[in-house]
């Protein structure tokens, strides 16, 4: 990159000054200013975009990443699954090959008691049952009772005090 001293960039001015001249200096200063300005925001906006799709680049390789290791999981999991469903049902059929049908259905599993009818509950629809207990609102200060606005602001406005 260019290397400016002071040296260099007071030979440029004393030129510019001359070939220019006093009245219009300022005016060019205040041009070539912004020029550089909006160079500068432009280099930055580049090196950002840039930045950017690299971020993106390396977010598509994790992703396929993660996503193959989903899948070698998701295939793993499957086939252990299946060996245990087989190891369960081989040993199932193993163990119930030994029972016979007819002792099973005399055993006392088929005379099972019929199942209880529906009963709707008791309730007392006129007296309303709340879930928090009175004491847990009490103690925390929550209201049990309506109250007007007017009763509230008197209850909590500090008394009168009599003039001196």
């Amino acid at each position: 990159m260019i290397d400016f001293g002071f040296d260099k960039l007071a030979l440029i001015g004393a030129v510019a000054l001359i070939v220019i001249g006093p009245e219009r200096l300022p005016r060019v200063a205040r041009t070539v200013g912004h020029l550089l300005g909006k160079a500068q925001r432009y280099v930055a906006d580049v090196k950002a975009e840039v930045n950017r799709s690299i971020e993106l680049e390396e977010l598509k390789k994790m992703k396929t990443h993660v996503e193959e290791a989903a899948r070698d999981v998701e295939q793993t999991v499957h086939k252990e699954f299946n060996e245990a469903n087989q190891a369960f049902e081989q040993t199932w059929s193993e163990a119930s090959s030994g029972l016979d049908e007819a002792s099973y259905e005399s055993s006392a599993y088929s005379t099972a008691l019929p199942a209880p009818g529906y009963r709707p509950p008791k309730k007392n629809w006129r007296l309303k049952r709340g879930a928090t207990p009175q004491w847990y609102k009490q103690r925390e200060g929550v209201r049990r009772h309506v109250q007007s606005g007017a009763a509230r602001v008197a209850r909590f406005r500090p008394p009168r005090r009599p003039f001196p």
